[in-house]
């Protein structure tokens, strides 16, 4: 099983609800995690709720800093924002980096939400897919 870490600046919606995405959907391939690089510490209220509704919230997700994970052997790192691509962390064994953005719903109604959620599913999961289960 191959490590993925999603990598976003306050770590609260966007890394959260991908992390959710590709544990449901590429099960068996991909172990997600996700993490701040100024994590704000909670998860959005619409992230969470959106999450639930799909069936793929799991009491797990949370907003955490980087060295509570930096011990994982991650296989891939993915930057959801364009912050968290300045500031990313040089990972131990060399993980490949990748960028992948996506419009932050954080402040706007959960319609956003649903819409960062399909953007991810549609342009990151294939990437994913692609990078480490073939």
């Amino acid at each position: 099983m191959k490590n993925v870490l999603i990598l976003c600046t306050g770590n609260s919606c966007r890394s959260i609800m991908a992390e959710a995405l590709i544990n449901a959907k590429l099960k068996g391939c991909v172990k997600a995690y996700s993490s701040g690089v100024n994590p704000s510490g909670k998860v959005n209220p619409n992230a969470k709720k959106l999450l639930q509704k799909k069936g793929i919230w799991e009491d797990e997700y949370r907003s955490k800093p980087i060295e509570e994970i930096e011990e994982i052997p991650f296989d891939l790192v993915i930057t959801v924002c364009d912050n968290a691509k300045e500031t990313c962390p040089v990972f131990s064994r060399n993980a490949k980096t990748i960028h992948i953005g996506f419009e932050d719903p954080d402040g706007k109604e959960i319609a956003a939400f649903e819409e960062t959620l399909n953007d991810i599913e549609k342009r990151l999961l294939p990437v994913i897919e692609k990078e480490l289960c073939n």
